[in-house]
């Protein structure tokens, strides 16, 4: 696992928020929700979706587009509709906000 440095100590400081960072070459769904923290892929797996462009509601996270709900802690989406969004592991530390990915065989092997 690789962790990569998404917000700074003064930014993890915010309130609540859902937006889009850029980690690890990709762009994902970072989300301050009550306090925690919570990472996910960024687009809708619904209808192609901008997540980040979306609110919290219960818990989950809700597509802009159709608004379609995703468990902030699982990935699973509401009842009845049989998919998900992938989550990364958080980690708060003294000097801000890290996000864990995994890291692929080729990547460890060529860098």
């Amino acid at each position: 696992m690789i962790w990569v440095k998404v917000l700074s100590k003064q930014e993890v400081e915010q309130e609540d928020f859902v937006t889009m960072v850029k980690a690890d070459g990709r762009k994902i769904c970072l989300i301050k929700n009550e306090g925690a923290f919570y990472a996910t892929q960024n687009t809708c797996p619904h209808a192609g979706g901008i997540l980040s462009g979306g609110w919290c509601k219960e818990g989950n996270l809700v597509c802009p587009i159709h608004r379609w709900e995703y468990n902030l802690k699982t990935g699973r989406g509401a009842e009845g509709q049989g998919d998900y969004v992938n989550i990364y592991p958080t980690e708060l530390r003294p000097d801000g906000l890290y996000v864990g990915f995994k890291q692929s065989l080729w990547k460890r092997f060529f860098g």
